[in-house]
């Protein structure tokens, strides 16, 4: 039987209250002008865990690069976010080969049982779901990816299951048909 709560994303209140601004005018110090742009906020995104408005207008002051031309990286690479991710984030591919199998049963089978809509965190913080367009492991098809690894063949109970475990503190490292090395 499935949980049913209500369905949010991460809110303010469930966001830490302020951001380590001296840990980033730290790594400002010693990126050096040799990191560029991109390879500072990747640091500082490792970091903090995400590129809230205090960060950025900090990088901005410190590096004299317009805080526009920054949001302009944040949102146009999809590496970084303004929002923060789960301590759990969950890919799932919607390539056509995942279609095709099944991805949409996967995905909705995921939102369910993590209380979660694609593309939005948890409001405990716990899990992100996001829906991602190809992870090259067609031949597994449908596959999702929980941190560093790739589940194939899924299907909407085994991803119940998976994602009960997640929650119940069962990490990542959870029962599935692992794909490669991933």
């Amino acid at each position: 039987m499935s949980r049913r709560v209500p369905v949010r994303s991460a809110t303010p209140s469930a966001v830490p209250v302020a951001p380590d601004l001296g840990r980033v005018r730290a790594l400002v110090r010693e990126s050096g002008p040799d990191t560029g742009l991109i390879g500072l906020l990747q640091r500082v995104q490792d970091e903090v865990g995400f590129l809230p408005e205090p960060v950025v207008e900090e990088i901005a002051a410190l590096t004299g690069v317009p805080a526009s031309r920054i949001y302009g990286i944040i949102t146009f690479y999809a590496q970084f976010t303004t929002v923060p991710k789960g301590r759990h984030h969950v890919c799932v591919c919607h390539g056509t080969a995942c279609h095709v199998a099944g991805a949409p049963l996967i995905t909705a089978a995921l939102e369910e049982e993590l209380e979660v809509r694609a593309g939005e965190t948890r409001p405990d913080l716990a899990v992100s779901l996001e829906v991602v367009s190809c992870m090259g492991a067609c031949s597994q098809a449908p596959v999702m990816r929980i941190g560093d690894r790739t589940y194939g063949n899924l299907t909407p109970d085994g991803v119940r299951a998976i994602a009960r475990r997640l929650l119940d503190g069962g990490g990542d490292g959870v029962p599935g048909e692992e794909v490669g090395d991933g």
